[in-house]
């Protein structure tokens, strides 16, 4: 009989991060379609009360209580400059987690998740533009659909998000 206790090793841990690295929750804002990579994702949550903050950005919209904890919430339309427009039953939260802070993203529609090989993932062009954050991790071909690929952690780079919360 054999006492040994089994744990992942290295190899195995590596392993999931590199299937994990390549899933991504795409979601549409107008007529784009954007995606996130799973890890950074805790849930998806249907729009709630959202309280306004004074002398925030107008991309944040609030914060909201889920559970006991006060998480701010982003408009991620307003956030990449798309025209603003109502909230819909399809409007949802995708609640992210980023340096152990969680942060609520309004999105017009979540889709799915797709599993985007590394090869089928470009560098975003490079563009010359007026000192924003460029917040694109990649461009992920999908079929014929390109899926522009977020880098959550510079999305939020330049939010407060202890000031709001």
């Amino acid at each position: 009989m054999n006492d040994e206790v089994m744990t992942p090793d290295v190899e195995q841990e590596d392993e999931l991060l590199a299937m994990s690295a390549s899933k991504y929750l795409t979601f549409s804002l107008g007529d784009e379609e954007c995606g996130i990579n799973i890890r950074n994702i805790t849930e998806i949550i249907g729009l709630q009360k959202i309280t306004e903050m004074p002398d925030a950005p107008p991309y944040v919209r609030g914060v909201i209580n889920l559970r006991g904890k006060v998480i701010p919430i982003l408009d991620m339309r307003l956030r990449f400059g798309v025209e603003e427009r109502e909230y819909d039953d399809r409007t949802c939260i995708i609640v992210v987690m980023v340096d152990n802070i969680s942060v609520g993203l309004i999105v017009d529609t979540v889709a799915e998740v797709l599993d985007i090989e590394q090869g089928n993932i470009d560098p975003p062009p490079k563009i010359v533009h007026d000192g924003s954050h460029n917040f694109i991790e990649g461009l992920g071909r999908v079929e014929k659909n390109v899926i522009i690929l977020l880098d959550i952690e510079k999305v939020l780079y330049d939010v407060d998000l202890e000031g709001i919360a």
